[in-house]
Protein backbone atom coordinates (compact mmCIF):
# COMPACT_ATOMS: atom_id res chain seq x y z
CA UNK A 1 0.00 0.00 0.00
CA UNK A 2 1.19 3.17 -1.20
CA UNK A 3 1.64 6.15 1.31
CA UNK A 4 -0.33 8.27 -0.75
CA UNK A 5 -3.40 5.76 -0.67
CA UNK A 6 -2.91 5.17 3.48
CA UNK A 7 -3.10 8.93 3.64
CA UNK A 8 -5.90 9.46 0.92
CA UNK A 9 -7.82 6.71 3.07
CA UNK A 10 -6.91 8.23 6.48
CA UNK A 11 -8.71 11.66 5.04
CA UNK A 12 -11.89 9.37 3.96
CA UNK A 13 -11.88 7.71 7.22
CA UNK A 14 -11.85 11.05 8.89
CA UNK A 15 -14.15 13.00 7.06
CA UNK A 16 -16.92 9.86 7.51
CA UNK A 17 -18.23 9.33 11.16
CA UNK A 18 -19.37 6.00 11.60
CA UNK A 19 -22.05 5.54 13.87
CA UNK A 20 -21.69 3.17 16.76
CA UNK A 21 -22.64 -0.23 16.01
CA UNK A 22 -21.81 0.28 12.29
CA UNK A 23 -18.84 -1.18 10.50
CA UNK A 24 -16.97 1.38 7.74
CA UNK A 25 -15.00 0.37 5.28
CA UNK A 26 -13.50 1.87 1.66
CA UNK A 27 -13.28 -0.54 -0.92
CA UNK A 28 -12.20 0.23 -4.31
CA UNK A 29 -12.45 3.80 -3.30
CA UNK A 30 -16.28 3.69 -2.40
CA UNK A 31 -17.20 4.01 1.35
CA UNK A 32 -19.94 1.47 2.97
CA UNK A 33 -21.52 1.84 6.16
CA UNK A 34 -23.59 -0.87 7.28
CA UNK A 35 -24.89 -1.71 10.75
CA UNK A 36 -24.29 -5.34 12.56
CA UNK A 37 -26.89 -7.48 12.58
CA UNK A 38 -26.75 -10.53 15.84
CA UNK A 39 -26.09 -13.15 13.54
CA UNK A 40 -23.05 -11.67 11.93
CA UNK A 41 -21.62 -10.96 15.51
CA UNK A 42 -22.42 -14.46 17.05
CA UNK A 43 -20.83 -16.01 13.98
CA UNK A 44 -17.68 -13.37 14.24
CA UNK A 45 -17.25 -14.21 17.64
CA UNK A 46 -17.45 -18.24 17.60
CA UNK A 47 -14.46 -17.35 14.68
CA UNK A 48 -12.98 -15.59 17.49
CA UNK A 49 -13.43 -18.38 20.06
CA UNK A 50 -11.70 -21.15 17.81
CA UNK A 51 -8.72 -19.50 17.10
CA UNK A 52 -7.98 -17.84 20.70
CA UNK A 53 -9.04 -21.47 21.70
CA UNK A 54 -6.37 -22.93 19.56
CA UNK A 55 -3.11 -20.12 20.13
CA UNK A 56 -4.42 -18.69 22.90
CA UNK A 57 -4.98 -15.46 24.68
CA UNK A 58 -1.92 -13.87 23.40
CA UNK A 59 -2.82 -14.23 19.79
CA UNK A 60 -2.80 -11.18 17.91
CA UNK A 61 -6.28 -10.96 16.33
CA UNK A 62 -8.67 -7.97 15.27
CA UNK A 63 -11.98 -7.50 14.59
CA UNK A 64 -13.44 -4.60 12.77
CA UNK A 65 -9.70 -2.35 12.54
CA UNK A 66 -8.35 -0.85 9.70
CA UNK A 67 -6.38 -2.72 7.66
CA UNK A 68 -4.97 -1.39 4.13
CA UNK A 69 -4.81 -3.74 1.14
CA UNK A 70 -3.26 -3.52 -2.31
CA UNK A 71 -5.60 -2.11 -4.71
CA UNK A 72 -6.96 1.05 -5.08
CA UNK A 73 -7.84 2.80 -1.84
CA UNK A 74 -8.68 -0.43 0.09
CA UNK A 75 -9.13 0.15 3.43
CA UNK A 76 -10.81 -2.84 4.84
CA UNK A 77 -11.94 -3.73 8.40
CA UNK A 78 -12.25 -7.53 8.57
CA UNK A 79 -14.22 -9.32 10.44
CA UNK A 80 -11.29 -11.42 11.65
CA UNK A 81 -7.50 -10.85 11.08
CA UNK A 82 -4.98 -12.77 12.37
CA UNK A 83 -1.70 -11.47 12.07
CA UNK A 84 1.59 -13.87 12.26
CA UNK A 85 3.14 -13.61 15.99
CA UNK A 86 5.46 -10.73 17.07
CA UNK A 87 3.10 -8.33 14.76
CA UNK A 88 3.65 -4.36 15.28
CA UNK A 89 1.47 -1.40 13.93
CA UNK A 90 4.23 1.25 12.39
CA UNK A 91 4.77 4.74 13.28
CA UNK A 92 0.90 6.03 12.79
CA UNK A 93 -1.12 2.99 14.40
CA UNK A 94 -1.50 1.15 11.09
CA UNK A 95 -0.72 -2.65 10.38
CA UNK A 96 0.65 -4.57 7.70
CA UNK A 97 -1.20 -6.83 4.92
CA UNK A 98 1.80 -8.26 5.04
CA UNK A 99 1.63 -9.86 8.35
CA UNK A 100 -1.93 -10.84 8.24
CA UNK A 101 -1.93 -14.90 8.07
CA UNK A 102 -5.51 -15.17 8.01
CA UNK A 103 -8.63 -13.31 7.43
CA UNK A 104 -12.45 -14.52 7.69
CA UNK A 105 -15.47 -12.26 6.33
CA UNK A 106 -18.85 -13.07 8.02
CA UNK A 107 -21.38 -11.95 4.90
CA UNK A 108 -24.62 -9.51 5.59
CA UNK A 109 -26.65 -8.52 2.93
CA UNK A 110 -25.40 -4.90 3.05
CA UNK A 111 -21.73 -5.83 2.04
CA UNK A 112 -21.99 -9.63 0.74
CA UNK A 113 -20.84 -8.47 -3.01
CA UNK A 114 -17.39 -6.77 -1.39
CA UNK A 115 -16.78 -10.14 0.47
CA UNK A 116 -17.51 -12.28 -2.61
CA UNK A 117 -15.67 -9.91 -5.12
CA UNK A 118 -13.01 -6.94 -4.42
CA UNK A 119 -12.08 -8.61 -1.31
CA UNK A 120 -10.93 -11.57 -2.45
CA UNK A 121 -8.76 -10.22 -4.84
CA UNK A 122 -7.29 -7.75 -2.77
CA UNK A 123 -6.53 -10.65 -0.15
CA UNK A 124 -5.16 -12.84 -2.74
CA UNK A 125 -3.39 -9.61 -4.16
CA UNK A 126 -1.75 -9.51 -0.51
CA UNK A 127 -1.05 -13.39 -0.76
CA UNK A 128 -3.25 -13.86 2.54
CA UNK A 129 -2.83 -17.28 2.76
CA UNK A 130 -5.79 -18.79 4.13
CA UNK A 131 -9.39 -16.62 3.67
CA UNK A 132 -13.07 -17.53 5.39
CA UNK A 133 -16.40 -16.16 4.08
CA UNK A 134 -18.92 -17.74 6.45
CA UNK A 135 -22.09 -16.66 4.82
CA UNK A 136 -25.25 -17.41 7.32
CA UNK A 137 -27.94 -15.87 4.76
CA UNK A 138 -26.66 -19.21 2.77
CA UNK A 139 -25.53 -21.24 4.95
CA UNK A 140 -21.89 -21.98 4.47
CA UNK A 141 -18.45 -21.43 4.70
CA UNK A 142 -16.01 -20.56 1.82
CA UNK A 143 -12.15 -21.35 2.41
CA UNK A 144 -9.71 -20.00 0.05
CA UNK A 145 -6.05 -20.58 0.00
CA UNK A 146 -3.30 -20.80 -2.34
CA UNK A 147 -3.30 -17.39 -3.50
CA UNK A 148 -1.63 -16.75 -6.25
CA UNK A 149 -0.99 -14.16 -9.13
CA UNK A 150 -4.82 -12.30 -7.76
CA UNK A 151 -6.56 -15.08 -7.07
CA UNK A 152 -6.99 -17.92 -5.34
CA UNK A 153 -6.18 -21.26 -6.61
CA UNK A 154 -8.18 -23.57 -4.00
CA UNK A 155 -11.53 -23.06 -2.77
CA UNK A 156 -13.56 -25.37 -0.53
CA UNK A 157 -17.25 -24.66 0.27
CA UNK A 158 -19.00 -26.58 2.87
CA UNK A 159 -22.79 -26.57 4.29
CA UNK A 160 -22.98 -25.26 7.93
CA UNK A 161 -22.97 -28.62 9.81
CA UNK A 162 -19.83 -30.01 8.34
CA UNK A 163 -16.26 -29.03 9.85
CA UNK A 164 -14.04 -26.61 7.78
CA UNK A 165 -10.50 -28.18 7.63
CA UNK A 166 -8.05 -26.04 8.01
CA UNK A 167 -5.25 -28.11 9.63
CA UNK A 168 -3.46 -28.10 6.27
CA UNK A 169 -3.36 -24.05 6.35
CA UNK A 170 -1.00 -21.86 8.83
CA UNK A 171 -4.03 -22.57 11.08
CA UNK A 172 -3.57 -25.98 11.08
CA UNK A 173 -7.17 -26.26 12.92
CA UNK A 174 -10.55 -26.88 12.62
CA UNK A 175 -13.72 -24.83 12.60
CA UNK A 176 -16.78 -26.61 13.83
CA UNK A 177 -20.04 -25.27 12.27
CA UNK A 178 -22.91 -27.33 13.84
CA UNK A 179 -23.88 -25.07 15.87
CA UNK A 180 -23.38 -21.77 13.54
CA UNK A 181 -26.15 -19.32 13.16
CA UNK A 182 -27.57 -20.50 9.98
CA UNK A 183 -29.83 -19.38 6.98
CA UNK A 184 -32.55 -18.58 9.31
CA UNK A 185 -32.36 -15.07 10.11
CA UNK A 186 -35.61 -14.19 11.27
CA UNK A 187 -34.95 -14.95 14.58
CA UNK A 188 -31.70 -12.37 14.81
CA UNK A 189 -32.17 -8.41 13.98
Amino acid sequence: MSDVNARTLDKLFDQVPVPEGYKGEIVEGAIYIAPHLDIHWETTLAILRTLTARFGDGVQLFSDVRIDFPGHLNGFAPDVAKLRDGSEADAEGRWHHQDVEFIAEVVDPHRAKNDYGPKRTAYALAEIPAYLIADPYQGKCHLFTQPRDGEYISKLSLAYGADVDMTGTVLSLTLKTDESPGADTSAHS
